[in-house]
């Protein structure tokens, strides 16, 4: 026989000192950061919206410092960031995005009316974190067309790219036809053509049999 049936008291005490705990516990549970607003369709659709992007032109103005209402954060590690970086950037790597004082620094732009611009080597690097900032309700966020590699291609001119959409098929990353040209001279009707592969035909089957 269980002590507990012997003295039903103290169950009761022990099941209601659980009971208590666990309402002190979610009481005193802290609210989750990060709430999602919209889904991942919603973000996705948004992308198709003018207001997603920040075009590369549009850096002249930041850079020369003639808005307060724009900030860069270039998603880049520190050491890629120290390399270079655009005129005026903050560096926010994109491993500490959700940590709560970069969330809380997100909404006091947002309330400032500030427009957040994300920009990493290439676009396609900045996609996950704006999507990220657009789930969680930062509107107010946009990413920069052609990334970090596409303005330092154009950095000498970027008014001139108001008329170019480079941006859109970005910059190839390695010159792959130079890669695989001839090296030492060598011309490609020098090269040992492939050696051509012939199946070996089989034989017949044997014949015979248990």
């Amino acid at each position: 026989m269980h002590i507990h049936e012997l003295n039903p008291w103290r169950t009761l005490i022990a099941l209601s000192a659980f009971i208590v705990i666990l309402i002190i516990g979610l009481i005193t549970m802290p609210k989750p950061l990060l709430k999602y607003e919209k889904t991942v369709d919603e973000s996705v659709n948004a992308l198709v919206e003018s207001d997603a992007y920040f075009y590369p032109w549009e850096l002249e103005q930041v850079i020369a410092k003639e808005t307060d209402t724009i900030v860069l954060f270039d998603l880049r590690n520190n050491f890629v960031f120290g390399q270079g970086h655009i005129p005026g950037a903050e560096n926010l790597s994109a491993s500490v995005l959700s940590r709560k004082e970069n969330i809380e620094r997100m909404k006091k732009l947002r309330d400032l009316g500030v427009t957040v611009v994300l920009y990493g080597d290439s676009e396609l690097d900045a996609n996950g974190p704006w999507m990220l900032y657009r789930q969680v309700g930062f509107n107010n966020v946009k990413l920069l067309l052609g990334g970090y590699r596409y303005y330092f291609e154009h950095k000498d001119d970027l008014s001139a790219t108001i008329n170019d959409d480079g941006y859109k098929r970005g910059i190839a990353r390695y010159d792959y036809a130079e890669m695989a040209a001839p090296k030492d001279g060598a011309v490609l009707s020098d090269i040992e053509k492939p050696v051509q592969v012939q199946r070996r035909q089989k034989s017949n089957v044997a014949a015979g049999g248990c």
